[in-house]
């Protein structure tokens, strides 16, 4: 009898010990799940970057968008992916590639334009499509520079009081350059929070006309019953670029540049898409789109 008291006494403290271990678990879970419901995740680092040789060479989101002005201009006058090496490059050294109202003396602007020695006004100099243009303009003159160290070419543009300065920048333009130029495909992804407010068609026709210029487009608005987004689809063959598949590239990452500013949710060419979801390009398993289109979605 005593030994069997003995064998229920223990089989009662066992079932009271698992007890014990279940409702821990229960309330371990229940402060995990409590903890994540009162501190939300970390906000998306936002940032882009340009895959060169095995090196992601990353960007702002609106240092991209300027390097995307850059190569558009350029583009747009006919020069090669080594003006856009040598543009980007200067642009980052003088202004880290921002749009800046201020500098040494009166030196402003993208590229630290100076009023007083015949660039332009402050006005004309803070528009970015002009000082773009200006910088290219100066760079066109420079017989040979095409076969120059950046260094050279950009101090004969800038005149700049530090001329070694820019060949730092070399490699992290030549990426850029190459993407958005089209002569590495699927190189330019962007990191993207979702968008907050969506935005019509409007401003991302505007936007390119401001950079690329009388590109055809075709809208198709949202469709709420069939859950549908409002795209625009580029022609990316009216570039000046004699290759379809490189200007469908080259117009495909300039939009993955600016997808920040335009609240773009996604960018599709061929039978490739980026999107703020998946933001590296991925196979959409659909039909590809013919050779130089690009389909922007609209975000909401």
């Amino acid at each position: 009898m005593a030994r069997g008291r003995r064998r229920g006494g223990c089989l009662t403290t066992l079932g009271t010990a698992t007890l014990v271990v279940v409702l821990l678990a229960v309330a371990v879970g229940a402060v995990v799940a409590l903890l994540r419901h009162a501190r939300p995740e970390a906000p998306v680092a936002e940032r882009c970057v340009a895959h060169l040789e095995g090196t992601d060479w990353s960007l702002t989101p609106d240092q991209a968008q300027n390097a995307a002005l850059a190569a558009a201009v350029a583009t747009r006058r006919g020069l090669p992916a080594r003006a856009v090496t040598i543009g980007i490059a200067t642009a980052l050294q003088e202004s880290r590639l921002v749009n800046i109202d201020y500098g040494d003396r009166d030196s402003i602007g993208l590229y630290q334009q100076r009023p007083s020695q015949g660039w332009g006004t402050v006005d004309e100099i803070m528009d970015p499509v002009y000082s773009t243009n200006k910088f290219f303009e100066g760079l066109e003159k420079v017989p040979g520079y095409q076969d120059m160290a950046v260094t050279q070419a950009a101090q004969a543009v800038q005149r700049s009081g530090f001329p070694d300065a820019y060949a730092q920048h070399e490699v992290r333009a030549r990426a850029w350059a190459s993407a958005l130029t089209g002569h590495s495909p699927a190189a330019l992804s962007c990191t993207l929070r979702p968008v907050d407010e969506a935005v019509g068609p409007d401003p991302v026709l505007a936007r390119v006309v401001r950079d690329l210029g009388d590109v055809p487009a075709t809208v198709t608005l949202a469709d709420g019953a069939a859950g549908t987004p409002t795209t625009v689809d580029l022609a990316a063959t009216a570039l000046p670029v004699n290759d379809p598949a490189r200007a469908g590239w080259s117009l495909a990452q300039w939009a993955v540049a600016v997808a920040s500013e335009l609240r773009l949710d996604a960018v599709t060419v061929g039978d490739t898409t980026w999107s703020r979801t998946e933001p590296t390009w991925q196979a959409t398993g659909a039909a590809p789109l013919p050779a130089g289109q690009v389909r922007l979605t609209l975000a909401g």
